[in-house]
């Protein structure tokens, strides 16, 4: 499938560059870095869990 590289929009095949989904390994580096310096952030939780979901879930985890 072709894709357009995250950090600078080349064509990318996803079956065939193994640096999917970006064109190169500058681009994968560039796109680490950015997390690692906390340029890219996660703006709101994924999931919302309250304290008695988590504890429950904690539970859950130790009995396994």
């Amino acid at each position: 499938m072709i894709w357009r590289c995250p950090i600078c929009r080349r064509p990318t095949d996803s079956a065939a560059d193994r640096h999917s989904p970006f064109c190169s390994e500058r681009c994968r580096l560039g796109d680490l870095g950015a997390w690692a310096s906390g340029r890219y952030a996660i703006s709101e939780p994924a999931l919302e869990f309250d304290d008695a979901d988590f504890a429950a879930r904690e539970e859950e985890d130790n009995e396994t």
